[in-house]
């Protein structure tokens, strides 16, 4: 393996201008949700120049690429998602452009976030979610091609995928491949190493997340005669009292991925306008949770309050629904899907994440382990397919989503290495050895 590390590290260093340019190509191109065409484009043009046996886009808009091994062997999907968020207010960007793609040497945090190192970087939206990690991603397949044309053995087979529509986390991109795409196309995969953010370290699971959408109910009146309606933002705020005490005593907790929790993040009321008592009040909740608790436990935990109001005060009356918003790709199709993730996480001593330790180690990283504050698709992947997953990134999750949103260069071409060395691992691995 020394050998072909070598090759591995000489290769990364060769294509360093190659993926720091398709790094800031991608940048360049903006990529909201649902407008994704000119990401997906640049994806299928780049994997189709650097050689990929295969390379197409679904009727939903995903991107998928994949290179045969010249050996048999297990499947290994490398994931990104092609939308990003809104860019926010440009004056907060410190006189970057969040779509220049930028480089200059930055202040950026260390791996571990205890200290800081002056790095060159690219600046832009999404240069940390997630278009550093595609575009690593990418050239690590490219990285295979070459290495099979040198007579070097690549077993199985490396799939990329970038997905649409990840950023409104219902998932509808990724679970519209795995359900409808791959069997369609017969396309099965046995592991997934997703690009989200991680600073070079493996991630193991995050929380799960449902949206909760509450309606409280109340009667209009004149806003100069209000006691003879029923004003439901102050019926809310009963309710929200209770949802914020409930959950103080009651939440769940992972050693690993911390607290369960409840963020109250919309809240309007209709009919909104002048000198009329409103008579609803829509609250939107955020409510992550751990492994043992369940989205519909979380509806059923909001249902309790309100039964219990309503017992209380004949005048309190409200609804709980897990959100479901239609949401339509850029090629025109539409689906509503409820708004869940499932919490997932995966032990340290699955033959899964051995293996990419193992793929670490040959390529003389370090093996550090951790867990996303936020969500990914690969509670499709974990949560819901029971397939292994990780997440292995030169991306930092300190800086997504935010007009600070920049990666390190230094931590892409160590990603090339690691993605490469991790594959080369997990393709040594039998049938069992991806059973959750």
């Amino acid at each position: 393996m020394d050998a072909i590390q070598s090759v591995i590290n000489r290769l990364s260093e060769e294509l360093k201008p190659d993926v720091v340019d398709f790094c800031r190509r991608l940048i360049r191109v903006p990529a909201l949700s649902g407008e994704e065409k000119g990401v997906a484009d640049l994806y299928l043009a780049e994997m189709e120049k650097l050689g990929y046996d295969r390379s197409f886009r679904d009727e939903w808009g995903n991107v998928i690429g994949v290179i045969e091994g010249n050996e048999p062997g297990p499947s290994i999907m490398y994931n990104a998602h092609l939308d990003h968020v809104d860019t926010g207010d440009y004056s907060e960007w410190g006189g970057y452009d969040p779509y220049g793609a930028e480089i200059d040497i930055s202040e950026m945090e260390n791996q571990d976030r205890d200290g800081y190192e002056s790095v060159e970087v690219i600046h832009g939206r999404a240069a940390a979610d997630v278009k550093g990690g595609g575009a690593c991603q990418i050239y690590s397949g490219k990285i295979l091609i070459e290495l099979k044309k040198l007579g070097y053995p690549v077993k199985g087979r490396y799939i990329f995928t970038g997905v649409v529509l990840e950023e409104p986390a219902e998932q509808l991109g990724m679970i519209k491949l795995i359900e409808d795409t791959f069997p369609k196309e017969g396309i099965t995969y046995d592991g997934v190493v997703s690009c989200e953010a991680t600073s070079l370290k493996l991630y193991l699971g995050h929380r799960g997340r449902v949206e909760l959408r509450v309606t409280v109910s109340g009667v209009t009146s004149h806003g100069s005669a209000p006691w003879l309606g029923i004003n439901a933002v102050n019926k809310s705020t009963a309710l929200i009292d209770k949802v914020e005490e409930f959950m103080a005593l009651n939440h769940g907790s992972d050693k690993d991925l911390g607290n369960s929790s409840i963020a109250l993040t919309i809240i309007n009321c209709t009919p909104g306008a002048m000198c009329i008592v409103p008579d609803r009040c829509h609250i939107t909740y955020d409510r992550r949770f751990v492994p043992g608790e369940t989205y519909d436990g979380c509806v059923a935990e909001i249902q309790g309050i309100v039964d219990e109001l309503s017992a209380s005060d004949p005048d309190f009356r409200a609804t709980v629904e897990i959100t479901t918003i239609p949401r339509t790709t850029y090629t025109g199709r539409t689906v509503a899907i409820p708004n869940v993730k499932e919490a997932w996480k995966i032990s340290k001593e699955h033959p899964f994440i051995k293996a990419a330790a193992a793929g670490l180690i040959v390529a003389g990283q370090p093996v550090k382990y951790g867990y996303w504050d936020f969500g990914t698709d690969l509670s499709v992947i974990s949560g819901r397919e029971k397939k292994p997953a990780i997440g292995y990134s030169p991306m930092q999750e300190f800086y997504c989503h935010r007009p600070i949103d920049k990666v390190r260069i230094d931590y892409m071409i160590k990603a090339l290495e690691g993605n490469v060395s991790i594959f080369l691992e997990l393709t040594q691995l039998g049938p069992k050895d991806f059973e959750l």
